[in-house]
């Protein structure tokens, strides 16, 4: 009976979300003016008027770069909090952790012969 009582919570928790939202979505719809003009529909960037097609080609090293971010952030994020606890876990996580960032250098490693870091 206990856990029931937990998913009952969770439920209801979820509940009071999805009736705010949906409260504060229709409040926004019943309050807003309405006043259809051909203007509104035109796309809008920078207060500048669209000229040309909508696709643009752009570089694949860009999405590269970010994704090599990605992968050290996250590395730094299991990275620093286990420094803090290392003594007490011993050096089976020290081993763990040398894995961990060999597969990391494995990767950069592989980055670096593919040429993609470089910027020309």
């Amino acid at each position: 009976m206990e856990g029931l009582q937990t998913y009952l919570v969770v439920a209801t928790v979820i509940a009071a979300g999805v009736l705010l939202f949906v409260g504060g979505m229709g409040a926004a719809r019943a309050l807003r003016p309405r006043v259809p003009s051909a203007e509104k529909t035109l796309t809008y960037e920078s207060g500048v008027d669209p000229v040309g097609e909508g696709w643009a080609q752009s570089q694949i090293r860009y999405y590269l770069y970010a994704f090599l971010y990605l992968i050290f952030a996250v590395d730094s994020v299991y990275l620093f909090p286990w420094v803090t606890v290392v003594k007490q876990l011993g050096w089976a996580t020290v081993a763990e952790m040398g894995v961990f960032l060999g597969i990391i250098a494995i990767g950069l490693i592989h980055a670096i012969r593919r040429g993609v870091l470089r910027w020309i």
